[in-house]
């Protein structure tokens, strides 16, 4: 899967989840200050991810911008 794939699927998920434009969901938004998302929204976009790509991810992963969840969703499914 590429990293534009994996974009595509957060944009998705993190639209639906905070309930924001996919527009809005960029590589460089902030998760917590640009999308206002707390810490139970980060958790249910890990668990979406995890469910829908068949990987496992660590919620309290150091992640705080879209590129790092691009980033460490195409670790793990490179590693599987």
């Amino acid at each position: 899967m590429t990293k534009e794939e994996i974009l595509t699927k957060v944009k998705e998920i993190v639209a639906e989840q905070l309930d924001v434009d996919q527009e809005k969901v960029t590589m460089n938004a902030n998760i917590k200050d640009d999308l206002e998302a707390d810490s139970l929204d980060v958790f249910e976009i890990m668990n979406e991810l995890e469910d829908d790509l068949d990987i496992k991810l660590e919620a309290d992963e150091n992640v705080q911008t879209i590129e790092d969840v691009v980033n460490y969703v195409k670790k793990e499914l490179d590693a599987k």
